[in-house]
């Protein structure tokens, strides 16, 4: 087939041609949305050769198949046609037919198939292991509506639907053929014959099918493209008990309906409960089918496939592979158990123990009988494994055990069923390790590895930061796009005046381009040249975005009350974005008064022309391609012990951010990377906290009682300081703050203005921060997700890379 990229002109006869066919329309007449969809179905077409190759020459080797409940992919278009090594072809092609490549790119929806840290970082994984030729291939969900769409309304978070599928997914290829039908309810009888033999009938199922659609992951230059699965929920023709036709469609369009549906209720228990088990057990067999075919046999199935469990919710894969192996191989116990073991991963994003998943026994059993039953199984073997170590009452037996209490223990289903545990920063591996589940440690000596999380460079600088890949290309050259470690060349330009100046423009360019999005959406209008603060990350109390309101209010006092604040300081904007979980009440009572502050330092003459506040809507991976290069200061200021990894720290440094941070997470290891000149430390660390918590010794109040600062700005959260709420608007966020301040927002805060007045001050030293965003950038490079990647691939998988 002729390659239709070679060059600018002949692409743009073929997409001319495309686009008139497709549309009986002559080219003139087309609009944007039809340009990209023809750009989107002719690169399409042009990797599929790959594809299918990819396909061939990985069938017989190790693969790793990545389960995750979020893949969060933002728009695929740029990096596809950056990755497929065909955009400058496109770009030029675009430019001779009078077209802006840009806003061609923006017709593609952000795929809504994540909320956060933990679905773009499986997003980020999926392009490195592309990219380093690793046959590795993600397994989720296709959710027809995102998390949600975010709106402000009276300064309050507005949920609408995110339908990112109303319009067409040009990168997705429908597999019928591949099906599977997933049985829910019914009840199980065991039937046992005259030799011994096990038969395991599963009657009156409620039958789903699973239809997977496969999305093309595309290799850096590499000619190797591997594969996104998504599973979506449609009716079976195995009709059994289904009940009345109607109740049934219904509730099978809510599997793959949503992300995270609302678990409050036992209904929305269930329906992720279904959720999990469709994508975890389709995925399976799906993966077992294919072996088979291949091999005749899965008693080589550890030595050919791994499972890997993102965090907990894939859990269900374990089980589900105990059952194919028991029921359907009709294996022992033992050596069914020894390949499952030898076949799943499992990654650990939590140290929260109230964010582990648990799943009442009354739920769980009445939906996956079968599942239940083996799970059972696993736990009573288990236990009698601990009692004949440590003794029938021992400590060890009731923290260890999966089922206690009325519920299944997943973390620890996830831990006893597989050959690998890694955490995602050391810090976190750390207090896994140590702290919170140092008895499964001890037992499983060899079991607990750490792997630090990282990003794709290629999406975070190459894709969104083209001034500094011009910088770097006339300093380092392009071998940093393959290799990230060559960023450390950057240090021998850490003092050239004209390197400064020019990491001075860009950052420019980067703050003007966000300025103007912003202005232009929400009518804020930012000084460039003031210091862009930016705290973007999913709301939750232990990230903190509280404390970073409450010291903008301190700041706002000061440059009121004392003018000559105003002759030191430099101009500052501080800028949110982040989607609190819908339920989550306290969440969106701060994203309230954020904006409340928003609303009155922004329209106060006195002081807006040192001060700005503004909460983006609706942050997304596509509005954070915009924000990430545009950072002078990145808040990373997450209670100490508590933030697993963050991987905006990373985006941030990248681009050369200067870190305001904790000792939290990958902070640990960014501070010990750039040194402590180079980032902006403050507050507890994890050892403090984790003391301080033990000895229940913390009262607020003494704080509030005992600190002025502290005390006015509590006491202007009620006293009807702010003109266009109600007193107690913030009574709720005042009280927690002073009876229970559960993530030390009170205790660190001392520390945080004196942190930021110091950065404050550095910034204002033009040559020294320079330097210092300089020396981030260099030592940025041991974060890329290429170096994870590969590590994941020494310690855990052990693949054979793609020839």
């Amino acid at each position: 087939m002729t390659n239709i990229f070679t060059n600018a002109k002949t692409f743009e006869q073929a997409f001319v041609t495309q686009l008139e066919n497709t549309y009986a329309i002559d080219f003139k007449d087309s609009n944007a949305y039809q340009q990209y969809l023809a750009l989107g179905t002719l690169l399409k077409e042009h990797i599929s050769t790959d594809w299918k190759n990819t396909n061939k020459i990985e069938a017989d080797k190790r693969q790793v198949y990545y389960f995750s409940m979020e893949f969060l992919m933002g728009r695929m278009i740029t990096n596809n046609l950056m990755n497929a090594g065909v955009y400058d072809v496109v770009k030029e092609a675009f430019t001779n037919l009078g077209l802006d490549i840009n806003e061609i790119e923006h017709k593609e929806t952000d795929a809504g198939l994540g909320n956060g840290g933990l679905g773009r970082l499986a997003a980020c994984f999926m392009d490195s292991v592309a990219a380093l030729a690793l046959p590795v291939h993600g397994n989720c969900i296709r959710y027809r509506y995102g998390f949600f769409k975010q709106k402000i309304e009276n300064g309050y978070q507005v949920e609408y639907p995110d339908r990112w599928l109303k319009d067409i997914h040009v990168w997705e290829v429908r597999r019928d053929e591949e099906a599977i039908d997933i049985p829910f309810y019914g009840h199980i009888e065991l039937h046992v014959d005259e030799k011994g033999k096990l038969t395991v009938y599963h009657k009156n199922a409620e039958y789903v099918k699973a239809v997977p659609y496969d999305v093309p992951i595309i290799g850096y230059k590499n000619e190797v493209v591997n594969t996104l699965r998504l599973w979506s929920a449609e009716p079976s023709d195995r009709y059994e008990n289904q009940g009345g036709t109607f109740e049934y469609h219904k509730k099978l369009r809510q599997i793959s309906e949503m992300l995270y549906p609302n678990d409050e209720t036992d209904e929305g228990k269930i329906l992720r409960l279904k959720q999990q088990y469709l994508f975890s057990s389709a995925g399976v067999n799906a993966i077992i089918r294919k072996h088979k075919k291949l091999y005749g046999t899965l008693e080589n199935l550890s030595e050919k496939a791994v499972f890997h469990i993102n965090d907990t919710h894939p859990t269900l894969i374990i089980p589900e592979l105990m059952r194919i192996l028991v029921d359907e191989e009709n294996m022992e116990w033992e050596k069914a158990w020894e390949i499952t073991r030898h076949c799943v991963a499992y990654t650990n994003h939590t140290i929260l123990s109230e964010a582990l998943e648990k799943w009442p026994i009354r739920l769980l059993q009445p939906l996956l009988p079968r599942i239940y039953t083996i799970t059972e199984e696993i736990n009573r073997r288990f236990e009698l494994e601990l009692k004949a170590k440590f003794g029938d009452y021992a400590k060890q037996v009731e923290e260890m055990c999966i089922i206690k209490n009325g519920m299944i223990h997943m973390a620890n289903l996830a831990i006893v069923g597989s050959f690998s545990v890694n955490g995602v920063a050391q810090l976190h591996t750390d207090i896994l390790k140590g702290i919170e589940m140092k008895t499964f440690n001890d037992y499983y000596p060899n079991k607990f590895n750490n792997k630090t999380n990282g990003i794709t460079h290629r999406r975070w600088v190459l894709q969104s930061n083209p001034e500094l890949v011009s910088i770097l290309k006339d300093t380092i050259g392009e071998g940093w796009i393959k290799d990230t470690t060559k960023l450390e060349g950057l240090l021998k330009f850490v003092d050239d005046k004209s390197i400064q100046k020019r990491y001075d423009e860009m950052k420019l360019a980067r703050k003007q381009a966000l300025a103007k999005k912003i202005f232009k959406e929400q009518g804020v209008e930012l000084d460039p040249t003031s210091i862009f603060d930016i705290q973007v990350k999913r709301l939750h109390e232990y990230k903190r975005q509280l404390m970073n309101a409450l010291h903008i209010m301190h700041i706002y006092n000061e440059l009121k009350t004392n003018p000559e604040v105003r002759n030191h300081f430099h101009p500052h904007s501080f800028i949110f974005g982040a989607k609190a979980a819908p339920t989550y009440y306290f969440a969106k009572k701060v994203i309230k008064l954020i904006n409340t502050i928003a609303d009155k330092v922004n329209n106060d003459p006195d002081t807006n022309k040192f001060l700005k506040v503004v909460f983006v809507e609706d942050y997304n991976v596509t509005y954070a391609e915009t924000i990430m290069p545009a950072a002078d200061l990145s808040e990373q200021i997450s209670t100490a012990s508590k933030e697993a990894s963050g991987t905006g720290n990373m985006k941030f440094m990248m681009n050369g951010a200067i870190t305001i941070g904790t000792l939290d997470g990958a902070n640990v290891e960014i501070a010990e990377l750039v040194g402590n000149d180079n980032i902006v430390i403050f507050g507890m660390n994890a050892e403090e906290v984790t003391s301080l918590m033990a000895s229940h010794s913390y009262n607020p109040y003494d704080l509030y009682e005992k600190d002025p600062h502290i005390k006015r700005i509590l006491d202007q959260l009620t006293n009807g300081f702010f003109d266009n709420v109600p007193n107690h608007e913030f009574e709720e966020i005042r009280r927690n703050l002073l009876e229970r301040d559960t993530y030390f927002v009170l205790k660190d805060f001392r520390s945080y203005v004196m942190a930021q007045a110091k950065a404050n001050k550095m910034y204002q030293n033009r040559s020294e921060w320079l330097k210092k965003s300089i020396i981030n950038t260099a030592k940025s490079g041991f974060f890329s997700t290429d170096r994870t990647m590969e590590e994941y691939n020494r310690d855990i998988w052990h693949l054979e890379k793609i020839k």
